[in-house]
């Protein structure tokens, strides 16, 4: 069982910066793809980025060039460093590991951690 904390979230103004981190306790950290998910109340919950166990990053396109996703394998830990936000960047967001074994997929989500951007 893996327990995911997100932490980093808060209220900032247009333009401004956030780094969320979310810290991975019970598994092998290393052999998990991590991923950053956000939600809208009332909408459905979209992937925002995802680092692979072996390092490749993807991002969803509203966010390229603006957020970074990184890990620390040593540290059992995921980040999220979000750059020039937009007020549409607002919602909550979640840290999600995954994992295949054998053929048995495995799913973790955090509690989610709050961003708002508004002036």
């Amino acid at each position: 069982q893996v327990q995911l904390v997100e932490s980093g979230g808060g209220l900032v103004q247009p333009g401004g910066s956030l780094s969320l981190s979310c810290a991975a306790s019970g598994g092998i950290f290393s052999l998990y793809d991590m991923s950053w998910y956000r939600q809208d109340p009332g909408e459905q919950r979209e992937l925002v980025a995802i680092i692979t166990s072996g390092g490749s990053t993807n991002y969803q396109g509203s966010v390229k060039g603006r957020f970074t996703i990184s890990r620390h394998n040593a540290k059992n830990t995921v980040y999220l460093q979000m750059n020039n936000l937009k007020p549409d960047d607002t919602a909550v967001y979640y840290c999600h590991a995954y994992q295949i074994t054998g053929n048995a997929e495995v799913t973790y989500w955090g509690k989610g951690t709050l961003v708002s951007v508004s002036s």
